[in-house]
């Protein structure tokens, strides 16, 4: 065989050198940055300096997120119907789903008193906040009325009631009859007293920020007193849900013993009289126990 001809060589490194220099251009040139631009919008993976594609794995989702974004759109009483069914796929019996859709409304009825409940407590927080602010501004030398006005801004204690006692504030009206309207509103109670600081600030001239400072304490101890007794009951209102659920662990304690409870309970006579009487006495003695905790709780 024949040597190689000087030019073929000279034409073969010249095609490879415009092949590397094209491949560089390709990865390195301007169509990288499209290239990042694309992969990196559609997310489909990470381009790193030296131009290496590496596939980002997808995305699982956080469990505790779909958890709180569960519980937003089903509300808790719906789990008592989730329930019912259940147990009447188990049992094979409509009962348990017409018990579960029964409890809806008394569960719902139930979660709107206990959202009123703290609806209240916030709103009460708010009319001490604003005892205090407005105390603040009046010791620091502002007219009553430019305090309240100010004060009202920091702290929300006037709820639906903001535009007519500011309105009455700024334009000279009667501020404690607007404070006493406001007052009507579930937990803000401390209006009132905040009503009759101002009237007697009026009228006899009385210091109207030491009045504010012995209602602001006022309203701190009666909040303090309400959430430790809160704190004495909840013990009983725990024992009192714990009794509620004992019947629903004897099921599962008679089906993990392979005694069938369910079928008993609702395919037989006696059963289903056992589970009528049980029922009563249940609700019966979960209402009384939530009433004593109730009357506790409002003395």
């Amino acid at each position: 065989m024949g040597e190689t001809p000087w030019g073929v060589v000279q034409a073969s490194w010249a095609t490879a050198t415009a092949c590397v220099g094209m491949a560089a251009w390709l990865v390195g040139g301007d169509h990288f940055g499209a290239r990042r631009a694309r992969l990196v919008l559609a997310g489909g993976g990470v381009v790193t300096a030296g131009g290496v594609v590496a596939a980002v794995p997808p995305a699982w989702p956080d469990p505790a997120q779909e958890l709180r974004r569960l519980r937003a759109r089903w509300r808790p009483e719906w789990w008592a119907a989730v329930v019912g069914a259940l147990m009447g796929l188990l049992g094979g019996s409509p009962l348990p789903l017409v018990a579960g859709a029964a409890g809806v409304p008394l569960l719902r009825r139930a979660r709107l008193a206990a959202e009123a409940r703290r609806a209240r407590e916030q709103r009460g927080d708010a009319v001490i906040a604003l005892c205090a602010a407005l105390a603040g501004e009046v010791r620091a030398g502002r007219p009553p009325g430019h305090a309240l006005l100010s004060a009202a801004r920091e702290s929300g204690g006037l709820g639906e009631g903001r535009a007519a006692v500011l309105a009455a504030a700024r334009f000279g009206g009667d501020v404690p009859a607007a404070l006493a309207t406001a007052a009507r509103q579930p937990g803000a109670d401390g209006l009132l007293g905040l009503a009759a600081c101002w009237r007697v600030a009026l009228d006899q001239g009385a210091g109207l920020a030491a009045g504010l400072d012995r209602l602001q304490a006022a309203l701190r101890a009666e909040r303090d007193q309400r959430a430790d007794l809160r704190a004495q009951l909840a013990g009983a209102r725990s024992t009192a849900v714990l009794l509620a659920g004992l019947p629903a662990l004897g099921l599962a304690l008679g089906t993990a013993l392979g005694a069938d409870p369910l079928r008993v309970l609702l395919h037989t006579g006696a059963g289903l009289g056992c589970l009528l009487v049980g029922g009563l006495l249940e609700a019966a003695g979960v209402w009384w126990a939530l009433r004593i905790v109730r009357a506790a709780e409002s003395v």
